[in-house]
């Protein structure tokens, strides 16, 4: 069964009860509540027909869809440029390195110990 001129939940909920009591059922009900409970939610007025509806939904999620995405690439140009990100990584890295070399300096310490112990160990073999 198909209606128009619901503008409300509740005027579609009626319609429907309406419908069963003459054993039908309006096409795409649970959809259309959908769209109504959210046309609702974000203070938006129903055009009174499901297709109508259906097509304003699509408008508003296209639109919010490329507003959303204006402002990622907003922020993404602002990270671009932010020179304190490129000065963070700098640092970042600049600590990556001084963390390697401090693992070096560890082995090499350790190594070099490691050979003078076995150097005094055959030196005072030998003597």
């Amino acid at each position: 069964m198909r209606v128009n001129g619901i503008e409300s939940e509740d005027e579609l909920k009626k319609a429907q009860a309406s419908a069963q009591a003459q054993g039908t059922s309006i096409s795409n009900y649970n959809e259309w509540e959908q769209i109504l409970k959210s046309f609702e939610e974000y203070g938006v007025e129903s055009t009174g027909s499901y297709a109508g509806d259906k097509a304003k939904l699509a408008e508003i999620e296209k639109t919010v869809s490329e507003y959303i995405d204006e402002i990622q690439a907003e922020q993404q140009i602002q990270v671009q440029n932010n020179p304190t990100n490129k000065e963070n990584e700098k640092v970042q890295e600049i600590s990556k390195t001084d963390g390697q070399q401090d693992v070096k300096a560890q082995v090499v310490n350790a190594n070099s110990s490691e050979m003078m112990a076995n150097y005094m160990k055959y030196y005072h073999l030998l003597m």
